[in-house]
């Protein structure tokens, strides 16, 4: 038996890495997120030369030394120019000739409404212009509340909101969490998906080449079918490895050139808390097989009972429906992870990849809860391998019409 199942593991595993549509994905995607990052980050650190050299004249008296710390942190080097007869007109000529790349102006409206007036030869780009916008309001903020006798530094600091539960329900989210969380089950979402409909097609292909009729002849029916699961598999899960390992390196190196051509995102440097843990990329990992052993079994069913792509369109559609209703109930269940119809649905198994993963990596869901859904899963996993198995064994050698639905239920009760 796994023999056979070996041999059509490693042909399956083979014949997709060494294809040049697979070879191309794999590296071209890490290649093209290179490219969106390290490309606007290298034109945008050769525009930069003066243009973080900024005069200011204050005509305040007490914004410049509010506004300046704000400002250098995100990598602006201030002046602070008098107010003189003609001075506006003076370094507005030196921000024309490139000495300085530009001079703000601060008034009374400055005090009382946040307005300010920025002369400058090219206009910033929006983040430029929202972080300069939010620094200049905010040092006319804490003036006004100085002026009130409100401790402006530790009010302007932010604070927090700290949710105490009152029953035992899990806590601990956080808004780096649940990010993570919606990419990760999107992510498994679309590799799910992606993979079973690879199996679909596999088996498709073999059935309308006459390929199968041979094959079956030396091995049964479900060691073909196990064989092209695992190895499809395999090849999702080289190419996911491949990706991750891409990302990892990308997001570490590419992070110091994104801020060093934008500081103003300084909040970046903390992106480091949404990262995953080791134990939750295992958890990941987990799903992603249990859900494409659910979902790919019965990608190979549909194949087996159809002879035409036009066919497995339109057969695929229950099953699809399976995997993009987690998928539209992401949002939801994270919204309120431990209402009765998050915990319901993220236990139901066909559900489990993507919904218990959300509440898992968000931190809402406790161990018993996951362990519950792995447990599930499985006995989903061997329920339809067994049903996939029997109409796969009929299926893969019948030809003309697709079958109904009373006599796939006769291939299940009579293989």
């Amino acid at each position: 038996m796994m023999a056979n199942v070996w041999a059509v593991i490693r042909r399956e595993y083979l014949q997709r890495v060494r294809s040049r549509w697979f070879i191309f994905t794999t590296i071209a995607g890490p290649l093209m997120m290179a490219g969106l990052i390290y490309v606007p980050a290298y034109f945008g650190q050769r525009q930069q030369r003066n243009e973080r050299t900024l005069a200011v004249v204050d005509r305040t008296g007490v914004l410049f030394a509010r506004l300046a710390p704000i400002l250098e942190e995100a990598d602006y080097t201030l002046s602070d120019e008098p107010d003189t007869a003609g001075a506006v007109q003076t370094l507005s000529q030196r921000v024309i000739d490139g000495d300085l790349g530009g001079l703000i102006v601060l008034d009374d409206q400055t005090l009382r409404s946040g307005e300010a007036v920025l002369y400058a030869t090219s206009r910033p780009s929006a983040i430029r212009r929202i972080s300069m916008q939010s620094a200049v309001a905010r040092a006319s903020l804490q003036a006004q509340l100085a002026d009130r006798g409100v401790d402006a530094d530790a009010l302007m600091s932010g604070g927090e909101l700290r949710v105490e539960m009152l029953t035992g329900s899990p806590g601990g989210m956080q808004e780096p969490r649940v990010a993570m969380a919606f990419v990760g089950a999107f992510l498994l979402y679309m590799v799910i998906l992606l993979y079973s409909v690879a199996v679909m097609r596999a088996t498709l292909e073999e059935k309308t080449n006459r390929i199968v009729e041979i094959v079956i002849s030396s091995m049964k029916p479900w060691h073909l079918m196990l064989g092209k699961i695992m190895g499809v598999g395999a090849v999702g899960v080289t190419q996911m490895a491949v990706w991750a390992a891409s990302a990892f390196v990308l997001a570490s190196a590419a992070l110091p050139a994104v801020l060093a051509a934008n500081p103003e995102l300084a909040s970046l440097r903390d992106i480091g808390s949404a990262m995953p843990t080791a134990w939750q990329l295992l958890l990941l990992l987990g799903f992603w097989i249990f859900g494409y052993f659910i979902y790919s079994g019965m990608y190979a069913a549909v194949g087996a009972m159809c002879n035409t792509d036009e066919e497995a369109q339109q057969a695929q559609l229950p099953v699809v429906m399976l995997v993009v209703a987690p998928a539209i109930l992401i949002a939801p269940v994270l919204e309120s992870p431990n209402s009765a119809m998050a915990v319901s649905l993220s236990l139901v198994p066909f559900f489990s990849p993507i919904l218990m993963w959300a509440r898992a990596a968000a931190g809402a869901a406790p161990w018993w809860q996951v362990t519950l859904s792995f447990g599930l899963m499985a006995i989903t996993v061997l329920a339809v391998a067994w049903v996939a198995g029997r109409i796969y064994r009929v299926g893969i050698l019948m030809a003309g019409k697709r079958p109904t639905l009373p006599e796939l239920w006769r291939w299940v009760r009579e293989a």
